[in-house]
């Protein structure tokens, strides 16, 4: 006899309906969990692809002047290390990979044991960071090195030995796969978006960028604890964090159950971007330029940006996303043909430290300012009829 498929639908829970599958032997399969399963491991998926471009970014900007220069491979892999490779250098090193890791380890687990996982994970490592030194040999503005590879390498394993030590925390994972299913909806499309709302808050962690804004820092001081005379107002940066909110407020209102909790989650998203901002600039600026990722401009764009989010709420589900989408349209438009100073080197002024990995970072940040726009229209698309 063919499998009938039966709905149950409990009186609680945060799933309101589970489908069930009895099969000609009279046992039933519960498809819950493995859809349950199967998003998570789509999400962990993009993430690491994400992360992966994130790195590639990093390691082969500006992407200018490729032509061989000569070098073998080889030599760079058997030359001894240098006694120049600075601690900075080794740690920047270890913490890009560490995330790299975590995520590849988090994927593998889900499919493979743990010392396949370990395994996989650290061949990973290896194989991107020895590709991304190879591809440097071509580039006269990177210096390949041996050194790289080591401690990207350790960050890796690093990384995915943590991915393996926590899938082991039932408990975690239980509780944390019951809060993605109360606050939000499934599907391939919610998964990308909630991989797009990381992207997002991972470039809006720089510093050198104003809150929820898209034009570079770029104050000086020529006494130490005497902070910059403040510049005029200006309306067009407001106007760019405004429509920067709107952009997530739509996000989130597609990726929640229940539109009415929107202000809560962008409360809770407003606060971990300006948290991590301020440690990050803590860390990396000058200490007159603490503060000024938060300014006039900043602050009147949210406020406006939350008075237009409470008045769309109540629209139909098809109008915001067109509001949505209009707003990433108008964000693009006005940072590509409007803005013409976005430039990554124009906040190198106000950090502690001119290293390159830094220059990386702003490109990285402005490259994703770039292109969220895009991505939201494409997540937008395929989340109308949600």
């Amino acid at each position: 006899m063919p499998d009938q498929l039966q709905i149950a639908i409990p009186r609680a829970g945060p799933l309101r309906r589970i489908a069930q599958i009895r099969g000609s032997d009279g046992t039933v399969q519960d498809m819950t969990k493995a859809h349950i399963s199967e998003s998570r491991l789509r999400l962990r998926a993009w993430l690491t692809l994400g992360y992966t471009l994130f790195i590639m970014y990093g390691s082969l900007s500006p992407f200018t002047g490729w032509h061989d220069q000569g070098l073998d491979f080889s030599d760079i892999l058997l030359t001894p290390f240098k006694q120049t490779y600075t601690a900075f250098d080794a740690v920047i090193n270890l913490m890009s990979y560490l995330p790299f890791g975590l995520l590849v380890g988090l994927t593998a687990r889900a499919r493979f044991g743990a010392l396949a996982s370990v395994a996989f994970g650290l061949c990973a490592g290896v194989l991107l960071s020895a590709s991304m030194e190879y591809l440097q040999m071509y580039l006269p503005m990177r210096i390949s090195s041996n050194m790289d590879i080591l401690t990207n390498s350790c960050g890796a394993l690093i990384g995915v030995i943590l991915a393996v030590s926590i899938t082991s925390w039932t408990w975690f994972f239980s509780r944390m796969t019951r809060w993605r299913n109360e606050l939000f909806r499934q599907g391939k499309e919610m998964d990308f978006g909630l991989a797009l709302l990381a992207l997002w808050v991972f470039g809006q962690v720089n510093p050198s960028l104003p809150m929820l804004g898209n034009v570079f820092i770029s104050g000086t001081a020529s006494q130490p604890f005497v902070p910059p005379h403040p510049a005029p107002f200006n309306g067009m940066e407001s106007s760019v964090v405004t429509l920067n909110l709107l952009m997530l407020g739509t996000l989130l209102l597609t990726l929640l159950r229940r539109p009415r909790h929107i202000f809560t989650a962008l409360l809770v998203v407003l606060s971990t971007v300006a948290l991590m901002k301020f440690i990050t600039a803590a860390l990396l600026l000058k200490s007159w330029a603490l503060l000024l990722w938060i300014n006039s401009e900043a602050v009147f764009g949210m406020l406006l940006g939350i008075v237009l989010l409470f008045s769309a709420q109540w629209l139909p589900h098809r109008t915001v996303i067109g509001l949505g989408a209009a707003a990433a349209l108008w964000d693009f438009a006005m940072v590509n043909f409007v803005f013409d100073d976005n430039s990554p080197s124009a906040a190198m002024s106000i950090y502690h430290w001119h290293y390159g990995h830094l220059l990386n970072y702003n490109g990285l940040a402005q490259t994703i300012t770039l292109v969220f726009p895009l991505l939201l229209l494409s997540h937008l698309w395929h989340a109308r009829k949600i």
